[in-house]
């Protein structure tokens, strides 16, 4: 029985499938990352190099210029992936205890597909003012800072001040990073189906951080302003959602910038002739009805991101008609989800220690992993490249710190060839690392968790 003869509880017990396993694996290994030495220990004379007496002399060299810290410690190459757990996945304020696992993934991702070390931080507070003072305090420990799953709208000022207070870069990963890979997949998906991007019509469901950003790199990347029409849980954002001016500044730009058209109404009128749907709302099924993409103009693309579980099932999509259906699951097609994005984009950013995470990267980001997957050979289930072609994070990883570069934001400079190089050694020794201790035993064999 092929997948597309699967029954719709076949086809609902596979998509349960990864969360019964995370509940036997996470017990079983007792958390997914560890710290371990990467300078030699020949013996215990060592400890005299790696602490006292011998490790006052780079404390005296990065007391003189500060920028030595690059060079000596492990600053460089590690991020803090910091949440206070409000808005984790589609399960809401969770508090920071259970957000961890998905904080440890995050770090695991960073560690196995960008060769970035990365901790996980969740912070006992929901207070913006004492999340923003946290992390400036212990900024001086990492080469950046990757904010995650902080509910909005104080997500959005939390991350302007540390972009302007820090001295590494800052970014929130539900904004900037979901935007990305989200982008890269609307370029090709209009390739694919024949329309121009300036062209075509756009409907975001939802109006939360992740769509937000999605918008401002849509419209950067060249899709017109006009065309754009995004809706909340209330209705179409328009001119006439005033009470928006003062309370929610975001979505007022967006009522300002987009919808030409002047659409009025719910969802149903919000996709009624769009080219493509990017949903990043209440997680589902049925968040979306499946007959609203009978509305949709011919050939519809539909991204339904929510996790875990679609706004729509993918299958149910294809049946009213999708021409191409994109989910944030890694278990169905076409997965446009962050870690094709934030992996590569901070590989790039801290082997030319730049000093923020501009749009224009992020974008730079999205047009490169968009040109991977054509040059693969785009199609209506590949629309961009999965975490198995290691190879297409180096390039990212170039594009991005090119493009720091270019904007004047590298403390570094250097060639397109030693970008490449840098980023292709470390990820492929993060790969090789992995392949090496589960060979050696060194991490247990999952099926002996079963």
């Amino acid at each position: 029985m092929t997948k597309d003869e699967m029954t719709v509880e076949e086809r609902l017990a596979k998509a349960k499938q990864p969360g019964i396993d995370a509940m036997i694996l996470h017990k079983y290994y007792g958390g997914k990352i560890e710290v371990v030495p990467k300078a030699a220990v020949r013996n215990f004379a060592d400890f005299a190099v790696w602490y006292s007496p011998g490790v006052a002399e780079p404390c005296k060299a990065i007391k003189q210029d500060v920028e030595n810290v690059y060079s000596h410690t492990c600053k460089w190459n590690t991020v803090a992936v910091v949440s206070d757990g409000t808005r984790v996945l589609g399960l809401g304020d969770i508090g920071p205890e259970a957000a961890m696992p998905v904080m440890e993934g995050k770090a695991m991702l960073f560690k196995y597909l960008g060769g970035v070390d990365s901790i996980p931080i969740c912070l006992d507070t929901k207070d913006p003012d004492k999340i923003i003072e946290t992390v400036k305090l212990i900024s001086p420990s990492f080469g950046g800072i990757n904010l995650e799953d902080i509910a909005m709208p104080k997500c959005f000022d939390i991350l302007d001040t540390l972009r302007k207070e820090c001295k590494i870069p800052v970014w929130h990963d539900d904004q900037q990073g979901t935007a990305t890979v989200e982008v890269a997949g609307a370029i090709n998906a209009m390739k694919i189906v024949g329309k121009k991007i300036n062209e075509a019509h756009l409907c975001l469901v939802g109006a939360g951080a992740a769509n937000i950003a999605i918008a401002r790199l849509l419209l950067g990347t060249g899709f017109n302003p006009k065309n754009l029409c995004m809706v909340d849980s209330k209705s179409i954002l328009n001119l006439e959602r005033e009470e928006l001016k003062d309370g929610f500044k975001q979505k007022w730009e967006i009522c300002e910038k987009t919808n030409g058209a002047g659409k009025t109404g719910g969802l149903k009128e919000a996709m009624e002739g769009a080219d493509i749907v990017i949903a990043a709302s209440t997680p589902g099924p049925g968040t979306i009805p499946k007959e609203y993409v009978k509305l949709m103009a011919n050939d519809p693309v539909v991204f339904v991101t929510a996790n875990p579980v679609p706004e729509m099932w993918p299958w149910e999509a294809k049946e009213m008609g999708a021409k191409i259906v994109a989910t944030g699951r890694s278990d169905f097609p076409n997965q446009v989800n962050n870690s094709m994005g934030f992996p590569a984009i901070f590989r790039g950013t801290l082997d030319v220690r730049a000093k923020t995470i501009s749009d224009e990267m992020c974008i730079a980001a999205a047009i490169e992993l968009a040109k991977c997957a054509e040059e693969k050979g785009i199609h209506e289930d590949y629309i961009i490249p999965t975490m198995s072609e290691w190879e297409v994070f180096p390039r990212e990883a170039v594009a991005v710190a090119l493009k720091a570069q270019e904007q004047g934001l590298a403390r570094l400079k250097l060639s397109r060839q030693e970008i490449y190089d840098r980023a292709e050694f470390m990820i492929k020794r993060s790969r090789d690392l992995t392949a090496k201790m589960m060979q050696d035993g060194f991490i247990a064999d999952p099926k002996n968790a079963y």
